[in-house]
């Protein structure tokens, strides 16, 4: 069975690209709508205790993962190298949200689930990274 389609990108590739796009966007969605007071007043303490207390770097950080990230897959589904750079770009957003979340945890204002978060997040991107990185070796992008 031939694994590859005509153009000579592995079926995975695809399949990885849209299920991280899709990932990506529920970020992007849950950036947009923490940003909604009436949304976030409606949140369980704890959850709003992050959010009404990050910082304005944390919240940047957290738009750079979340949109660098979706811009990464659409770049990837693309074929564009330019991905792999997106997606550092997007794993420096992350690092930069998981310094604040680790700060609320050590203040003990932040659930377990929130840290959570952040690592799947971290695991996500960096998977990106490399796998944008060995898509571009295969000659799937560029």
């Amino acid at each position: 069975m031939n694994d590859e389609n005509g153009a000579g990108v592995h079926w995975s590739f695809w399949a990885i690209g849209v299920v991280a796009l899709i990932y990506n966007v529920a970020g992007i969605i849950n950036f947009v709508t923490q940003m909604n007071a009436d949304t976030v007043s409606a949140m369980p303490e704890m959850y709003r205790a992050i959010i009404e207390n990050r910082s304005v770097w944390a919240t940047g950080g957290f738009a750079l993962a979340v949109f660098g990230g979706a811009l990464g897959c659409l770049l990837l589904l693309l074929r564009k190298p330019a991905s792999y750079y997106v997606f550092i770009a997007s794993l420096l957003g992350a690092i930069v949200t998981m310094v604040h979340t680790l700060g609320m945890v050590a203040s003990d204002s932040s659930p377990v689930g929130a840290t959570i978060g952040n690592l799947v997040q971290l695991v996500v991107t960096a998977f990106l990274i490399w796998y944008s990185k060995r898509a571009e070796r295969k000659g799937w992008s560029g």
